[in-house]
């Protein structure tokens, strides 16, 4: 994999060190997570958070561990962070930190304090609630380390506030439970019981959203290091507290050992793919109902419009195709009225994408034409077949083929339906509604798609053919625009509703959407190199396409701000890694070079998401990341694209 360390110059500087995130996941949808220099800058950092009923149900149990290294002096030595209310950042243990690496993935932290030096590792039991912390004397000595567990109970969206009740806790042998969720063991346990308060995020101020909490500081554990090799180790875990985890060192092994066997099982052509392939593992989890996709961490659950993008790089690109074939074998059980359920993060099932329902017919004849599954191919046809029979009848949210061209429209008032979803104040910023691009590039590969999935065993293909070579012809017609490039929308309504079929515009403004209809295995048309290269030079940037040309009107440079100032530029503009993918495959269609696309990208799995890849990007230079430091999509297609 790809060396990902720094030394006293990143570790050391605040700024520098709070800008790199490392994540660990459980496998289930929780994880621990935080920064290189241990502060923590969102309220969602933490040791043990843990996955509820669904992936985004998450709670946050323990927070940190704070060292502490009495000296033989008797000084004693602070080795966490915090920043308060204050804008004070007290410990300052950042400082004293020589060096942070990823060792198979899992972050290593050295602290040197003259000639003593202190290595922390940690890792998750991969499928259970289970955090191990481990500390290691590397040199000199003696020395006492203790380890505060700072604690709370609450969603992992929100804070907790010593204007209600403390954290209940309860002594039990090694250590103590908390609130009867999680436990914490370790050695030489000492109860405290104090609230920290206004313990301060700064990267939630910076979003706009609530910046502090109080927290509660629960006990102390204590160990002797005496000589180096001597350790002292903490386990927390949640589920069945009286089940005790295996020791520290063989949960750390143990962690170790299957993240080599998941790169391996991979293939990957270098480091970079190794790294990626890893990254990939931590959207892969396990629910109660089978295999699923976390969209994204740290905040993010599962999304089908997420999942069936990243479906070939997360599972067929990394040697899962078992695991896949069960993940769309449950989603199909999903589809109502011809749609895929889009997500039930809001607490409710909710149908609300056009999209996502497209790309599961992508996702599935891409399976089977990796993998040769035909048997799996048999098993969905029927469903895929129910999918086209609604869309050419309509379904919800006025998704339908137009009778008059065959294109699909769709639009309902006060909702987003497209992947440019964002709202603010409940209003979509980029509806879309119409008929957009890629979303009719989509249908067009689908039902060529379905098409051939039929004939190759030996069944019908329904209504799919004739209504391919009617929705194709007709996209070459009216997509097309003057100014060079693919409309994004055409027929488009006007604002107000209702409205009928062909009564409204053509939206030329220059998106990445357009990709869609020179990237698919089954595009609508014959990419032209210098179309691409004019999308290229208006859109491409480092770590991806822009979602909007920068002369374009309404385009937003960065991504920042409160929430409003966020949603209203998530698609104006914001800079996509994932769409690297369609970039790519159109320009190998159109004969052009890919092998320098992928550069940026790849020094950024360094900067942000440690190993991974962001969300998205500012549109301007520096092109700072944004949004979730670890995204399923941006990951899945910058592996895929880069094997191909």
């Amino acid at each position: 994999m790809l060396p990902i360390e720094f030394g006293p110059r990143v570790c050391g500087h605040l700024e520098a060190g709070v800008d790199r995130e490392w994540l660990v996941p459980d496998g289930l949808g929780g994880y621990a997570t935080g920064t290189v220099s241990g502060l923590r800058t969102r309220r969602y950092h933490g040791l043990l958070v843990i996955a509820g009923e669904t992936p985004a149900a998450r709670r946050l149990g323990l927070v940190s561990l704070d060292p502490e290294l009495v000296l033989p002096s008797g000084a004693a030595v602070r080795l966490g962070a915090h920043e308060w209310r204050s804008g004070d950042v007290d410990p300052r243990g950042y400082e004293l930190l020589e060096r942070f690496e990823l060792v198979d993935g899992l972050p290593r932290w050295r602290w040197r304090i003259g000639d003593l030096v202190l290595e922390r590792e940690l890792a998750m039991a991969y499928g259970r609630s289970c955090l191990a912390v481990r500390h290691r004397l590397v040199a000199g000595g003696p020395a006492r380390l203790g380890l505060a567990a700072v604690v709370t109970w609450r969603d992992g969206h929100g804070e907790r506030r010593a204007d209600g009740p403390a954290p209940k806790i309860e002594p039990v042998a090694g250590g103590a439970v908390v609130e009867d969720a999680f436990r914490l063991a370790g050695p030489e346990w000492v109860p405290e019981g104090q609230w920290w308060h206004g313990v301060h995020h700064r990267e939630e101020a910076a979003r706009g959203l609530a910046p502090e909490e109080d927290l509660w500081y629960a006990g102390r554990f204590t160990g002797a290091l005496d000589r180096p090799g001597d350790s002292v180790s903490v386990l927390a875990w949640a589920g069945d507290l009286a089940e005790e985890p295996p020791p520290a060192d063989e949960v750390i092994e143990a962690a170790r050992r299957r993240n080599r066997r998941v790169v391996a099982a991979g293939k990957p052509a270098d480091a970079a793919a190794a790294t990626l392939t890893l990254a990939a593992d931590a959207f892969v989890i396990r629910t109660g109902t089978g295999p699923d996709v976390v969209a994204g961490y740290p905040w993010f659950g599962a999304w089908s419009r997420d999942t069936m993008i990243a479906y070939e790089g997360l599972f067929l690109t990394t040697g899962r195709a078992d695991e896949g074939r069960e993940l769309l074998r449950a989603y199909a059980e999903t589809l109502s009225e011809g749609m895929l359920a889009n997500t039930a993060d809001t607490g409710r099932v909710e149908y609300n994408t056009v999209d996502g329902t497209l790309w599961f017919l992508h996702a599935v004849a891409r399976h089977v034409a990796v993998t040769g599954d035909t048997d799996l191919g048999t098993e969905l046809l029927p469903a895929l077949g129910t999918v086209i029979e609604h869309h050419l009848r309509g379904t919800r949210y006025g998704i339908v083929a137009d009778p008059a061209d065959g294109l699909l429209t769709q639009g309902a008032a006060g909702e987003a339906l497209t992947w440019m979803d964002a709202r603010v104040d409940g209003e979509p910023v980029t509806q879309r509604a119409g008929k957009p691009v890629e979303v009719n590039a989509l249908w067009i590969n689908g039902l060529a798609a379905v098409t051939d999935l039929a004939r190759l065993l030996g069944q019908e293909p329904g209504p799919a053919p004739a209504a391919h070579q009617r929705a194709r012809a007709a996209f070459r017609r009216r997509f097309p625009a003057p100014a060079g490039w693919l409309y994004d929308v055409v027929d488009a309504p006007p604002p107000a509703y209702p409205r009928g079929a062909g009564d409204g515009h053509d939206d030329d403004l220059l998106r990445p959407n357009q990709l869609l209809a020179w990237s698919l295995p089954y595009p609508p048309l014959d990419p032209d190199p210098a179309v691409l290269r004019r999308i290229g030079e208006a859109l491409l940037t480092p770590l991806g396409p822009r979602s909007l040309a920068p002369e374009s009107p309404g385009y937003v440079e960065r991504h920042r701000g409160g929430p409003a100032d966020r949603d209203s530029g998530y698609h104006q503009g914001t800079v996509w890694p994932w769409l690297i993918g369609p970039y790519a495959d159109a320009c190998r269609h159109a004969g052009l070079p890919v092998d320098d696309l992928f550069a940026g990208l790849v020094a950024h799995l360094s900067e942000y998401g440690l190993g991974s890849v962001s969300e998205t990007a500012d549109g301007v230079p520096p092109h700072g990341a944004t949004g979730a430091p670890f995204q399923a999509w941006s990951v899945a297609e910058l592996l895929r694209v880069r094997r191909s």
